[in-house]
Order: structure tokens, then C-alpha cells, then sequence
């Protein structure tokens, strides 16, 4: 039996019409929006900086305009919602304009979504927290939608749906910003940050903790590990101290390691994280001018 392949039938307005005109109706499409009528995205997981690029993107936009529309949706109370385009949107801002150059489209919330996150994974400089809660965002849109393309997808697709999977994990706790942090400044690698995702808040300060204060940070093995005791109910606060204080190739065996969680119960509750090292270091420092004194009295004793 001879299969027959699937396809669509063109628009009505595709066979009664040249490409010229099409092409004019999509430009129909594109005018110049007052920014006043824009909303952001809501949740939108990208950060717009004002950093050396933005001032570029100004400069140019001051002498050539937006080369590149911005998409927007219409919302049900008339006004626009930002869909791609928002570094545009700030760059048109700070150069002094009132509108900016958009193609209007009719997206539904989800499609408006996954329409999103892929333009912005364009750009060049993306924050590893960033990506987490687009591809969260991404694959909670396509699972509404339906979508089922594992079966059929090519390797690269895949790739990308693992990795979006990878990210959700990351981005689906909202216990997690201290560990986000870490990753976006290169100090913590993002698998061993979703591992410790999976430990409640209590346990995951504890690992911050020995973090900050034995400057180190835990191996992929090393969280795997903890995630695993946490899971059999068997992790505590010491464990967690001597997990951490295992020496690891990258690490000189002159690294001097405390008990953060011993260390932590000596310090005033309402003491900052940032405030850590200075008190440390001045009580470290009493205590010896309060030891020289006490053995210098000990020295007059004896004498006499």
C-alpha cells in the first residue's frame, strides 16, 4: 500500500496573489509603535545591561535607525507586548525616541514564548541563569503546545532539547539563586550546581557556606554524593564539611579548610555573609593581643 505524504494546501491569498504583493503586506505589518504602548515581556529571563554594546546599539540606531524591527503581540487590552527586541526597545530609550520600529504578530502566549527564547539565544553573551530559565520557559511552552518531536528530530535538535532539559532542571527551583550566581561568575561549573539544586535550602547553605569560607567549590562527583545521602536521608552538616574539605586534583594540598557549619555557630545571627572574613580576622586578632597580655602577666608572676 502506497503511502501518501503529508501536505498542506496554499492560503487562498497565496494563489491570487504576486509576490510583490505579499511582500507589501507583510510591510503593511511593520510601522513605527510609541514605546509608551510597549510592555515588557512577562518573565522575561534575559537581562538588558547598559554596558559598552548598548552604547553602540544607541549610536547606531541615532544614525541609521532600527535596522531590524522589533516583534511585538497585541494584548487583549489593546496594548503591545515586547515579544523580541528588547535591548531595541532600551536602546531607543536612551537615544531620545518615542517609538520604535516593529513588525506586529499573532502569537499565542506559547508560541510567543518559544518565539522568544530562540531569538535571544542569538545573542552573543549569555548568563548561564539566563539560559536555565529560557529553556524552562521553552519547554514548559512546547509541552502545552503538544509538541512531540523526539522521535523524529535530527541529532542536532536533540542536542538542543537535552540541553534545554539540562537547563529546566537548573532553572525549575526558585531555591537557587546563590547557586545561579556562582555559575554565571565562573566560579562553580553548571552540573554540579543542578545537583545541588535537588538539596532543600537548609543544606544547600551549608554548602555556600563552606563555599565562602574554604574558597572552594564542589566537584561534579562530590555533589552527586551529597545529593544522594540527601535523598537516603543521611547528609548532615558534617558530612557536607568533610565532603568539601576532600582534596581535589586542582587544589594544593597547603589549602587551609574549616568546619563551616562549627564556624557558623560562633557567629552572630544577624552578622553578613560579606562581613564573614572581617570578623573572623578580628577576633582572630583580640584573641592573640589577649594571649600576648595574659603571657606577658604570667611572665611578671614567675619573675617576682
Amino acid at each position: 500500500m502506497t503511502r501518501t505524504s503529508d501536505f498542506s494546501l496554499p492560503k487562498f491569498e497565496d494563489i491570487f496573489s504576486t509576490q510583490e504583493e505579499r511582500d507589501e503586506a507583510k510591510l503593511d505589518k511593520i510601522r513605527d509603535i510609541p514605546l509608551s504602548e510597549i510592555d515588557p515581556f512577562p518573565d522575561h529571563p534575559f537581562h538588558v545591561r547598559d554596558d559598552e554594546d548598548m552604547l553602540q546599539l544607541v549610536e547606531s540606531i541615532k544614525e541609521h535607525g532600527v535596522m531590524t524591527p522589533a516583534v511585538l503581540r497585541l494584548k487583549e487590552d489593546g496594548r503591545y507586548e515586547l515579544v523580541a527586541g528588547h535591548r531595541r526597545k532600551r536602546a531607543c530609550e536612551l537615544a531620545g525616541l518615542d517609538t520604535l520600529r516593529s513588525e506586529v504578530k499573532d502569537l499565542t502566549r506559547d508560541e510567543a514564548v518559544v518565539y522568544m527564547v530562540e531569538s535571544n539565544f542569538q545573542r552573543t553573551t549569555i548568563l548561564p541563569s539566563e539560559k536555565a530559565f529560557a529553556y524552562r520557559m521553552r519547554l514548559e511552552a512546547l509541552n502545552r503546545q503538544g509538541h512531540r518531536s523526539d522521535l523524529t528530530s535530527t541529532p542536532l535538535e536533540s542536542k538542543f532539547r537535552s540541553n534545554e532539559q539540562f537547563g529546566s532542571e537548573m532553572g525549575e527551583s526558585r531555591e537557587t539563586p546563590e547557586l545561579l550566581k556562582l555559575v554565571d561568575e565562573g566560579r562553580m561549573k553548571m552540573r554540579p550546581a543542578v545537583e545541588l539544586s535537588y538539596l532543600n535550602p537548609y543544606y544547600q547553605q551549608f554548602v555556600l557556606d563552606e563555599i565562602e569560607l574554604n574558597e572552594c567549590t564542589p566537584s561534579h562527583a562530590q555533589t552527586i554524593r551529597m545529593r544522594k545521602l540527601a535523598d537516603e536521608h543521611a547528609l548532615d552538616a558534617d558530612i557536607i564539611s568533610d565532603i568539601m574539605s576532600e582534596e581535589k586534583p586542582n587544589q594544593k594540598t597547603e589549602r587551609l579548610a574549616f568546619n563551616a557549619a562549627r564556624v557558623r555557630k560562633l557567629l552572630p545571627d544577624d552578622l553578613p555573609k560579606e562581613k564573614t572574613e572581617d570578623f573572623i580576622c578580628e577576633a582572630i586578632t583580640f584573641y592573640r593581643k589577649y594571649h600576648r597580655e595574659r603571657s606577658a602577666r604570667s611572665s611578671d608572676r614567675d619573675a617576682r
